[in-house]
């Protein structure tokens, strides 16, 4: 009886132990290796463009819906929002230039140099949402587990800015999906380990370019203001093109251009 009773308490004990800790923790060179590999499937080795929608809700307040186009150039790093609607906005839009980022006016004529948390168009968005990813450059990664989000198995980690990086949030938070490699659900915080906004990212799409590399991209994101209640932004991304745009493209003067 004793020997049976003995079996059956490390039996117990062998299940309990399988099920808190099924899995070793990642190392630091397997969660950098994920950071870049995401970052390598958003790359785009020559030029960018993907016409997006983005609806900002507001408690309170009417909903109001943006049409925009970003454009991106792989080979010199270079970025660029141009607002089409509404008829109010048209014409504004937000310029990287090295480490600098810059938002046109076409009511005032004059161009304002922005931070990395600044809002884009007011919304939840930040410029890093709509750029390529820069997760392996920017952060450092500490494991902090598996999980379940939805039917989707998980890998969670915890990320902290690099010293001297301009990033909009200091701590991140991933849920990345283990099969495909997708980020599914992002959570930012202050230092203070406040949690500022929610992010997810229901459904990813990808677009051969010439070469048959294949460029991943966000279809969808959901942003959620953890500070303000009931504020959110919705993007839908409806079409993207990897044809090369003109060289002269990312300036100043190309997008005072767009709004005369």
């Amino acid at each position: 009886m004793h020997c049976k009773n003995a079996l059956r308490v490390a039996i117990v004990g062998l299940v309990i132990l399988t099920a808190s800790g099924s899995a070793l923790a990642l190392t630091d060179d397997e969660m950098v290796s994920m950071l870049r590999r995401i970052d390598e499937r958003q790359h785009a080795a020559g030029d960018f463009k993907a016409h997006a929608f983005i609806q900002q809700k507001q408690k309170g307040k009417d909903d109001v819906a943006f049409e925009s186009v970003f454009y991106r150039r792989g080979a010199d790093d270079k970025f660029m929002i141009l607002v089409l609607a509404p008829k109010t906005e048209a014409g504004q839009g937000y310029l990287r230039i090295d480490d600098n980022l810059w938002l046109y006016s076409p009511k005032t004529g004059k161009w304002e140099r922005l931070t990395e948390r600044d809002r884009i168009l007011g919304t939840d968005g930040r410029r890093q949402d709509f750029d390529e990813s820069r997760l392996a450059v920017e952060y450092t990664p500490e494991f902090v587990g598996e999980g379940m989000l939805g039917k989707f198995a998980t890998w969670k980690l915890r990320l902290r800015a690099k010293p001297g990086r301009d990033v909009p949030w200091p701590i991140v938070v991933l849920e990345i999906d283990k099969e495909s490699g997708n980020i599914l659900k992002q959570q930012d915080y202050a230092l203070s380990e406040k949690l500022m906004r929610t992010s997810l990212y229901p459904r990813w799409n990808k677009i051969s370019d010439a070469d048959g590399q294949q460029v991943w991209y966000p279809a969808q994101m959901y942003l959620y203001d953890e500070v303000e209640k009931g504020n959110q932004s919705i993007v839908k991304v409806d079409a993207v093109d990897l044809s090369a745009l003109p060289k002269n493209m990312f300036t100043k003067a190309w997008l005072e251009s767009k709004s005369r």
